[in-house]
């Protein structure tokens, strides 16, 4: 469905068309003289609203602050050698080295310096997935091929049940042992 409206151009199902690069040139020329958007919208064909989108839109681009950068040319050398020598290393670890290289820059920091030169930046989990004790239980279990079961294995998993579970284990002789927990 087209339909013409009078002089702010073809509507096409409830969307205005796009403002023209004249239209958007006068817009920005009549803003920076201060005029109203009512006066603007008037002047370059078009209504006020496009021409309140227009502007926000403008001003919204993001440019530099011109603030400046707590790292120089240098810093950020060093910087990229240590990643292309340890190109494995999670960014705590690279931010160690370079402060240890005398920059003094926040671990963020390390992080967008990075980003800004191509490379992918590995964040570790806040934690591991398993403590060291139990990890050695982990260990120990598989070493003698036990597995543990009832009350001790929901403490390792740390998990809560409101219903009884049923864990099937199979045994290295073929048979299969059947464990019901009942954890509240």
């Amino acid at each position: 469905m087209v339909s013409q409206s009078s002089s702010v151009g073809y509507t096409i199902t409830g969307k205005t068309a796009e403002l023209t690069v004249v239209q958007k040139t006068t817009i920005d020329t009549l803003h920076k003289e201060g005029k109203t958007q009512k006066v603007i919208a008037k002047e370059a064909g078009c209504s006020q609203s496009s021409v309140s989108k227009h502007i926000n839109r403008e001003a919204k681009g993001r440019k530099r602050c011109d603030r400046k950068k707590c790292t120089s040319n240098r810093d950020n050398r060093t910087l990229e050698r240590i990643v292309k020598q340890n190109p494995f290393k999670n960014v705590g670890e690279i931010h160690k080295e370079w402060t240890a290289a005398g920059v003094s820059a926040s671990r963020t920091t390390t992080q967008r310096r990075m980003q800004d030169m191509g490379f992918s930046c590995r964040i570790p989990c806040v934690k591991p997935l398993l403590n060291n004790r139990q990890h050695q239980k982990r260990l120990a279990s598989k070493r003698t091929g036990l597995l543990l079961s009832g009350p001790k294995l929901c403490s390792l998993m740390k998990v809560n049940f409101a219903f009884p579970l049923d864990i099937r284990v199979s045994e290295s002789g073929g048979r299969e042992e059947r464990h019901t927990i009942h954890v509240s």
